[in-house]
């Protein structure tokens, strides 16, 4: 103990690394083979004593097992001390211990000498500087990376082994003369050493073994026996890592303006775990040198798994084949399900096909259908007015029939004062500003999710409601010109904006929208040129939610789309403002008659509403304690009441006014009255009556509706264009729906939808609708004929389909 000092290492410490569960509870230290043994036994006072060599065999101060390795000196000392009476128990111990990755071969902790960075001396510095940075996901920034940083310890960066860059540190061999001397340039090293260090080729090598070669004598020792030479250690491999900001560009010898104008850099991408690695050596580093962060930003990713949830391998092929999926789906439905997924934001993502073809259907999709279509038609419209001809597309005239469609080029515009034109183009000016934040913020996750909601309001809302502005065809028609150019304004700032997560399919709709320059070469969107129309999309999102909760309704109910109902009721705040929108819902609902009534606390019960008070138990509980099971059970027999106070519960030991969170009112809207469906609109006070009684005119107008369903289908197998004009003949083989179509006829506007300008309708023995001119679509066999099964959509019986492309186009 006098020798080494360890007169204070008999005792009995207390730390948290040693648990109950692991082990006996008790273990020894030994503070030069273990980072908690040491830590412990240093802040005890207790000394590092080494007794194995760089070797790991014995030190000649261990004089019984001098030599000997680690592992094979167990037998020897086990032997001593039972012949020196010392032996209490031998026992054999499965125990986890350290093995090389390469070679197998078991290893031992041992405390070496080692060059550090202080780095506590900066640390506080440290924890200043990360408060510069943006961190995606934002949990990092004071979770992972920030508690890392705070809780810095010194950085060890050196490390035995051979290949790796040398640490350029030269030490005199004579502990009698110290003297260490540190490089930092190829000049100063030619300076102390006549040379610089060369490999076989003649060329300057920095590396092992030619850098060691270099040797002078020691300057402070007089008598020139002693020597300097180079450490044998190398840097850290993490250290090169750090450097890499300046090391590239060769700072500070060269490239000193360009460096000092770009750095920080603007962002930094990798694995999550770096907040250890990478990510920390770089913030140290630059912190060090240069007071400041090495980067802005950083997006931390997560680990990409294969379809199993397990580590993608080659030999388990636990992946969907990436050509396949290029081949199929394109290059950007990859690069979409990447960066629209949670990988980007710290979390794992396990990759699927399943999983991709979603993002083509999400948006990929969407975009090029809504490119499609505005081409399609833009391509097949007339640029003069309509024809002397009473019939216009959608009636049964012959409207521009014989003309050839010029198209329509469209323009860039804001301006049309059409209410879905103003809400879509207002939407457009929200989807600029929002993706350019998030892509600023480097967060591309909702980025894609602004993208993917934009996609559904522009197909599902916006498109399929301005149908029929489009389907008019006639572009000198004000209503047509407004919609065409709002589309092309809409796709020509939607593709701008989705260009950096789809490069290439971006692309090719930008030139099949402009033909002009790349996108990628384009200025990004200014959204301040976009309506803010923040009156008209509250009500249009109002509208929306409506036509959601009915068209829930309308599943429930078992009631298909195509099927016209009767009646719905709309029971909501400012009744009057959504009430300008009665012919959106009446068509998109398919439904003949919308009520408006203004929504009152009254409302619920004027409707048989009953209003249920829910509690939450884990917003309340903090505040009330024991008595929040008081007032669940209160709320759950109606013992409460709604007054200026709010929402007041009357608990057996008094009342209880419930805060913000606490609570919330619910409808039951399980229990109605035969034919009518209830639903609750989200968001905002208010419900929705449908009324799912249905009349024979109705069915037979739904029958009709489907009817045109199966004529569409029919026109796109014979790959007629959207434009062109058709003679029509279906042939019902039950009487019944043969009478239900010509009833609902006209209601539905069959000849209209369908384009056909003459038309037969009946049964094989009997002919019950045709148009007033004659034509040979009765006698002559159609272009193409389909057939349709009993139960295909409500027909009882099996019908045919034939259309006949007619002369001209509408």
């Amino acid at each position: 103990a006098e020798t080494y000092g360890t007169q204070n290492a008999w005792q009995i410490l207390v730390d948290d690394y040693v648990t109950t569960t692991d082990g006996t509870g008790i273990v020894h230290q030994a503070p030069a083979y273990g980072e908690d043994d040491q830590r412990v036994s240093e802040a005890a006072g207790i000394p590092t004593i080494l007794s194995l060599d760089d070797g790991g065999r014995f030190l000649p101060a261990v004089g019984d097992v001098a030599g000997q390795l680690w592992m094979e000196a167990n037998t020897p000392l086990i032997r001593l001390l039972r012949q020196a009476g010392r032996l209490v128990r031998e026992a054999s111990y499965e125990h986890p211990y350290p093995h090389c990755w390469r070679c197998r071969n078991p290893l031992i902790y041992k405390a070496v000498s080692s060059w550090f960075v202080r780095v506590t001396d900066f640390r506080d510095r440290l924890v200043e500087l990360n408060e510069d940075i943006t961190w995606v996901p934002e949990n990092v920034k004071h979770g992972q990376f920030g508690k890392w940083v705070e809780g810095a310890r010194d950085w060890s960066i050196s490390r035995n082994r051979y290949w790796g860059s040398p640490i350029p540190i030269w030490k005199s061999d004579d502990p009698e003369h110290p003297r260490v001397d540190a490089y930092g340039s190829l000049e100063e090293i030619e300076r102390d050493f006549g040379r610089l260090p060369r490999n076989e080729a003649g060329d300057v090598d920095l590396h092992r073994p030619y850098i060691d070669e270099l040797t002078r004598p020691n300057p402070d020792d007089p008598s020139g026996r002693s020597t300097m030479r180079r450490i044998e250690d190398v840097l850290d491999v993490w250290f090169d890592s750090g450097s890499m900001p300046f090391a590239q560009v060769h700072y500070p010898f060269e490239n000193r303006e360009w460096f000092d104008t770009h750095a920080p850099a603007d962002f930094i991408v990798e694995y999550i775990g770096q907040t250890r690695g990478w990510f920390y050596v770089m913030h140290v580093l630059s912190g060090a040198l240069f007071d400041r962060p090495a980067y802005t930003a950083v997006s931390a990713h997560g680990i990409v798994l294969g379809s199993d949830g397990q580590k993608m391998s080659k030999s388990l092929r636990n992946y969907p084949d990436v050509s396949e999926v290029f081949d199929r789906d394109g290059s950007d439905a990859m690069r979409w399900f990447l960066m629209s997924s949670s990988v980007l934001r710290g979390g794992n993502l396990v990759v699927t096909e399943e999983g991709i073809r979603a993002g083509v259907r999400e948006f990929l999709l969407p975009l090029w259908s809504s490119w499609y279509f505005f081409s399609t038609y833009a391509n097949a419209a007339y640029a003069g007015g309509p024809s002397t001809d009473s019939g216009t597309a959608g009636s049964t005239g012959s409207g521009t029939a014989g003309a050839d469609p010029a198209g329509y080029e469209a323009s860039w515009r804001t301006d049309s004062a059409d209410a879905l034109d103003r809400y879509i183009l207002a939407l457009t000016g929200d989807l600029v500003r929002g993706v350019a934040t998030d892509l600023e913020a480097l967060d591309s996750t909702m980025a894609a999710a602004k993208l993917r909601d934009f996609a559904e309001a522009l197909t599902n809302w916006y498109i399929r409601r301005s149908r029929d502005r489009f389907w008019a065809g006639v572009t000198a028609d004000p209503r047509s010109r407004e919609a065409f150019d709002t589309l092309y304004t809409v796709l020509e700032t939607l593709t701008r904006v989705a260009a950096p997560l789809i490069p290439l399919v971006s692309e090719r709709v930008w030139q099949g929208l402009t033909g002009g320059r790349s996108v990628h070469l384009q200025e990004w969107p200014d959204a301040d040129a976009f309506p803010a129309a923040a009156d008209i999309r509250t009500a249009m999102d109002a509208v929306r939610e409506v036509s959601s909760v009915a068209n829930a309704l309308r599943k429930k109910q078992g009631k298909r789309v195509r099927l016209p109902l009767s009646r719905m009721t709309v029971v909501v705040p400012d009744a009057a403002t959504l009430s300008q929108f009665e012919g959106i819902l009446l068509d998109e609902l398919n439904v003949k008659s919308v009520e408006f009534v203004e929504f009152r606390p009254e409302s619920y019960d004027d409707h048989g509403l009953a209003q249920r008070l829910v509690v939450n138990a884990r917003v309340a509980g903090p505040r009330l304690g024991k008595r929040v099971q008081q007032v669940i059970q209160a709320a759950k027999a109606g013992n409460w009441i709604e007054d200026d106070r709010g929402i007041v519960v009357q608990t057996p030991e008094g009342e209880v006014v419930m805060q913000d969170g606490e609570a919330s009112l619910d409808s039951d809207t399980s229990v109605r009255p035969e034919g009518e469906a209830v639903g609750l609109l989200a968001g905002t006070d208010g419900f929705v009556v449908l009324d799912t009684t249905t009349t024979p005119e109705l069915e037979a107008e739904g029958l009709a509706r489907d009817v045109i369903r199966a004529v569409q289908d029919t026109r796109k197998a014979a790959g007629f264009e959207v434009s062109d004009r058709i003679h029509l003949v279906i042939t019902f083989a039950d009487g019944a729906d043969a009478r239900a179509v010509s009833d609902g006829f006209e209601s539905a506007d069959v000849a209209g939808e369908t384009l056909a300008v003459e038309y037969l309708l009946g049964t094989k023995d009997d002919t019950l609708r045709g148009s007033s001119r004659s034509f040979a679509g009765g006698t002559t066999k159609p272009e193409r004929e389909a057939s349709f099964a009993a139960g295909a959509f409500a027909n009882a019986g099996a019908f045919t389909v034939g259309v006949t492309r007619a002369e001209g186009r509408a």
